[in-house]
């Protein structure tokens, strides 16, 4: 999250929306955009799973898979990142800007 914050102003440029969905508690969501993240991208609760088991990110241990989604604005997956590259918001930039022309 600390990089999609760095890079915010990027992804607004690129007409695009930085969220986080977190299946962790609402307690827990805030202290760790606050305390350890620092980061102002708004995190999204999950706590009932619905959205990751929607997406196909639900393990079996009921943890979701770090992904990340990027959705043009007819509501269409255009890119998807999973695992360690999705801490890199650099495709996911590069995916904004094409959907946007």
């Amino acid at each position: 999250m600390k990089a999609y914050q760095a890079d915010i102003a990027k992804f607004t440029e690129a007409g695009a929306k930085v969220f986080g969905i977190s299946t962790d508690n609402l307690p827990s969501q805030q202290h760790w955009a606050k305390e350890v993240l620092q980061t102002e991208v708004p995190i999204l609760s999950d706590f009932s799973r619905k959205v990751a088991e929607a997406f196909g990110v639900l393990g079996p241990a009921g943890m979701a898979s770090r992904t990340t989604f990027v959705i043009d604005s007819d509501g269409k997956i255009v890119h998807i990142d999973e695992g360690a590259v999705a801490l890199n918001p650099a495709t996911a930039l590069t995916a904004c800007s094409r959907a946007k022309h």
